[in-house]
């Protein structure tokens, strides 16, 4: 049997180097490791710079020495710089990244580190103050458990039998997340992940891990629905009718209640003359039934996106053909961590050494998230601005098709299907998880007419060609423009949220709160997609650091109610209508479902995760109406 020096010497050996020298800083407090001739040099692409681009004789010099510390931590726990200030962090994180990060990101990275985890210290509430949460996925789960550690009463509300929201329902064969796991995890809950970019299982397996770890079971009341929830002046609470799995209804009374249904609710069918004759299984991709058979099937995909580009390359050596009905061509980035797995040295090491797991997180958090903002934004003076923003959108333009030629091969007829006419990152960045490889098999077709018609065992296009299917699969989306669709809200006024949002015009404050519904908040609400890239998940935790401090200014002033004032909410959202318009999703010709019928951008964020991070650190009950506790 190993031992720990052992597998710890094993561990190293394949560790990544820029992430072992933050190590070694934090563990000697030598700034020698942050210089020449160890720093690294910067990364091209998104990939983990696993050498640092240094030689293999300075490698193997980090090496030896971040082995050395490591095990003498190991033995004594003591740490030299056991918590960074904000201005060495970023130092650190330069170093790392072989670029220069803004001295702005230092808090920033403090918090992705994980250095700061959710709040422990008690918030005196009133007697009898209750949060009602709805929805037990990421949002739910992240919400009940600040609440819980700050000792308030709450309960979440879930339809299903189980936690995992988006990651309980969605499970088609390939589903899984295009952000690394370590990175799409909870700051305060790290995980032994099994690969880079985990699959569905692995990530409902991790959700329910986190809820069992905070012991948030016995606080969710499962099989049970929201149907509405109305504000009562009087009282200054939310009363909200609940229906129970055998059909009964009841009606509770919350001070504060908190959706966390996400966006990915209602599924979308296309309105396509003749889709309910179709004689053979038809499915959304949500809503995968396990006991299809696909050996030997002619399937037929409508719909191109995300989850398809997950489900096509999956399946196709199953089928008898693959036929994949594509709206418009996406840009997608080589995906060199696909299908990865950790090895298990490193699983060791990411467990054993918390720092490390830590700094590892912090350096996809720089390159997954806000490092190619700046190139999103539209140059007006840019000669080409019919196929990019400006000279580095258009470079990236340049890369990744150059990627998407090498990856055709000797097919170049294909090139004018898959190559989109709009900028990178116009629509959402996918990553080419065999995607192209798959185009080229004999049994595949991507088809670029539009669907006019279904009948029993074909699908017609507009140029009037026919298509064979036995099995018909829709990938086509979400509702995800008419945020808070799954229950009826009726605020103060006896307006119901989805009046005053027009059906698919949601504004809200910092996504989170909405004139006219006091002490009513959204997870995941309005403009808060990190569309240039990032983790959904640090954006939560960042929304429910705000919740929680309007809650402890509540407590602390003896307020009944907080509600957003209506020129706050028209300032913030007349500024993200203001930036979005400088940025590429409002590029000409541009059409995706970040956008309304009236071109508004209404799903993504226009703001950087360090802007979002100092806007929700403390809440300014300026921007609010308050009430003091009747």
């Amino acid at each position: 049997m190993q031992t720990d020096a052992q597998k710890f010497n094993d561990a190293v050996a394949v560790a990544n180097i820029p992430t072992l020298l933050m190590v070694l800083v934090q563990l000697t407090g030598e700034m020698v490791w942050l210089e020449a001739p160890y720093r690294p040099s910067r990364a091209s692409g998104m990939g983990d710079n696993d050498s640092g681009g240094l030689a293999d004789h300075i490698q193997q010099e980090i090496r030896t020495a971040a082995l050395d510390a490591i095990l003498t931590w190991h033995k004594t726990k003591n740490v030299a710089i056991a918590d960074p200030s904000p201005a060495l962090l970023v130092k650190m994180l330069s170093a790392a990244m072989g670029e220069p990060v803004p001295e702005e990101y230092g808090e920033f990275t403090a918090a992705q580190l994980g250095m700061h985890p959710v709040p422990t210290e008690q918030i005196p509430v009133p007697k009898n103050f209750k949060v009602l949460v709805v929805g037990a996925g990421v949002s739910g789960i992240c919400a009940a458990i600040n609440l819980k550690s700050a000792g308030i009463d709450f309960t979440v509300i879930e339809k299903h039998h189980s936690v995992g929201g988006t990651w309980l329902e969605n499970h088609y064969p390939g589903a899984g997340v295009d952000t690394p796991n370590h990175l799409y995890s909870f700051s305060f809950a790290t995980y032994d992940w099994s690969a880079f970019f985990a699959l569905r299982d692995e990530l409902y397996a991790y959700l329910q891990h986190v809820s069992s770890k905070f012991e948030l079971n016995p606080h969710i009341q499962f099989n049970t629905e929201v149907q509405a929830a109305a504000y009562q002046p009087a009282s200054q609470t939310w009363e909200v009718k609940l229906r129970h799995a055998d059909g009964t209804i009841e009606t509770v009374s919350a001070n504060i209640v908190i959706s966390a249904v996400g966006i990915f609710n209602p599924l979308v069918y296309p309105d396509i003359e003749g889709l309910d004759s179709f004689a053979g299984q038809s499915f959304h991709t949500a809503d995968w039934p396990d006991e299809v058979n696909l050996k030997d099937k002619n399937v037929a995909i409508i719909g191109n996106g995300a989850s398809c580009m997950q489900l096509g390359p999956e399946i196709q050596a199953q089928v008898k053909s693959l036929t994949i009905f594509q709206r418009s061509p996406h840009w997608a980035a080589p995906f060199e961590q696909f299908r990865r797995p950790v090895p298990d040295a490193l699983r060791f090491l990411m467990q054993e050494v918390p720092i490390y797991q830590a700094w590892y997180r912090v350096r996809l958090g720089w390159t997954f998230n806000d490092r190619v903002y700046s190139s999103l934004q539209k140059d007006p003076s840019w000669q080409f601005p019919e196929r990019s923003l400006n000279a580095t959108n258009d470079a990236h333009r340049a890369y990744y098709t150059r990627y998407i030629e090498t990856e055709l091969g000797d097919r170049p007829d294909l090139l004018d299907k898959v190559l989109p006419s709009y900028p990178p990152f116009g629509k959402r960045m996918l990553m080419d998880n065999g995607w192209y490889k798959m185009l080229l098999k004999d049994n595949v077709n991507l088809v670029d007419d539009s669907v006019t018609s279904i009948n029993s065992n074909s699908i017609s296009t507009e140029t009037g060609d026919q298509y064979q299917a036995d099995i018909l699969v829709l990938a086509t989306g979400f509702d995800v423009l008419r945020f808070m669709s799954s229950f009826e809200v009726t605020g103060r006024s006896g307006k119901t949220l989805t009046e005053t949002w027009e059906q698919d015009n949601a504004k809200a404050y910092i996504g989170t709160s909405i004139p006219d519904f006091p002490n009513f908040y959204t997870l995941y609400g309005p403009n808060l997609q990190p569309g240039h890239g990032g983790s959904l998940i640090f954006v939560v935790e960042m929304q429910v650091n705000y919740i929680m401090d309007i809650i402890k200014k509540m407590a602390s002033q003896d307020l009944g109610t907080v509600e957003c004032r209506t020129e706050t909410n028209e300032n913030y959202n007349a500024e993200v209508d203001s930036i979005h318009e400088k940025m590429v999703w409002t590029h000409q010709g541009m059409s995706s479902y970040y956008r309304n019928d009236r071109g508004r951008i209404v799903v993504n964020s226009p703001y950087r995760n360090v802007d979002f991070f100092n806007m929700t650190r403390n809440a300014n009950l300026d921007d609010f109406i308050v009430e003091n506790k009747r």
